[in-house]
């Protein structure tokens, strides 16, 4: 069984050879990726000096060179990781062993923080709950860290993965991909350590949180547009009765509608509204179309065999 380790890396010169180095150790035979994404410090020189040859991806973005990693590397079984040393290697096995056991196409790496609470910063956590909450609410609660950059992924997962992000919102549009098409997914508790001393984490709170945001509303027009469009429908029918009804109040007494632009207003509403369950019900039957060729193209790719399976299974066992 062929395992892909992806690093992608921008300005990681002080740790991606400690992540190249835990990595090997854990599985030796695994091959070993570094994307440098447009770095101007010396992350390909430390790779190179690992034993790791670079690849360069210029488009700046974790989405872009994701995109890039997923295009290029084939593999069986891929390991995503961030170049930033917080995440534990030894956990690899484990996830591994879950993704290949259970025959699943992603294990997220669940990060509990190590090492004082500069590991997870209260912003980044409370952030992270938030948008892991808008996401189990709008498609399914299934994850409780939509956020890790630490994922086992199976090459069915990776070559059906549309990656449109170019920034740090990926891990969202990986977590959706999965929950849309129904994939068989789990999630692992893994230790989740600071960052070592100089080297400065690239994710802005206020930032990135609001881009994330915007994915996740994105992502729900696209994949729920039901959901969407009926209930921006709901919104504007009852603004359009709130400011309706004390003119019809005026008009059932006196015959008279004495504030001519607000029912204009009203009607205005009322005809968007209309348009907006239109566009839910039209919308909705694409989406379906759409859904389905996506699970067939999926479904054109192989599945782990389960032979190799079964000697894995051994192999992790024996690990």
């Amino acid at each position: 069984m062929q395992i892909a380790v992806l690093i992608p890396c921008h300005n990681e010169e002080t740790t991606v050879r400690f992540v190249i180095n835990s990595f090997r150790a854990v599985r030796p035979a695994a091959d070993i990726y570094v994307y440098d994404n447009d770095s101007t410090d010396r992350t390909a020189e430390e790779a190179l000096a690992a034993g790791v040859t670079p690849r360069r991806e210029p488009l700046r973005g974790k989405g872009n060179v994701v995109r890039r990693m997923f295009a290029d590397v084939e593999a069986d079984v891929y390991v995503l990781v961030d170049g930033d040393g917080t995440y534990d290697a030894a956990s690899m096995s484990f996830m591994l062993h879950r993704l290949v056991n259970d025959q699943l196409d992603m294990v997220v790496g669940r990060r509990r923080s190590q090492g004082g609470t500069g590991a997870y910063r209260i912003g980044h956590a409370l952030g992270n709950r938030l948008l892991t909450g808008a996401v189990a609410l709008a498609f399914g609660a299934r994850f409780t860290d939509m956020l890790s950059g630490y994922r086992v992924l199976s090459r069915r997962f990776v070559k059906s993965f549309p990656a449109l992000s170019s920034g740090f919102e990926i891990e969202t549009e990986l977590t959706v991909h999965a929950l849309s098409l129904s994939l068989p997914t789990a999630e692992i508790d893994t230790p989740y350590s600071a960052r070592p001393e100089g080297s400065l984490s690239k994710l802005n709170t206020f930032r990135d949180g609001l881009r994330i945001l915007k994915t996740i509303l994105k992502l729900l027009k696209e994949e729920r547009p039901f959901a969407f469009f009926s209930t921006l429908a709901a919104a504007l029918m009852l603004t359009a009765l709130g400011i309706a009804f004390p003119i019809l109040l005026t008009y059932l007494e006196t015959g008279l509608v004495p504030r001519f632009p607000t029912a204009i207003a009203a009607t205005g509403l009322t005809i968007l509204a209309s348009l907006s369950f239109a566009c839910a019900i039209i919308l909705d039957s694409v989406r379906h179309g759409r859904l389905e060729n996506r699970r067939l193209f999926y479904l054109r790719l192989p599945a782990l065999d389960l032979r190799e399976a079964a000697k894995a299974k051994e192999w992790f066992t024996a690990a």
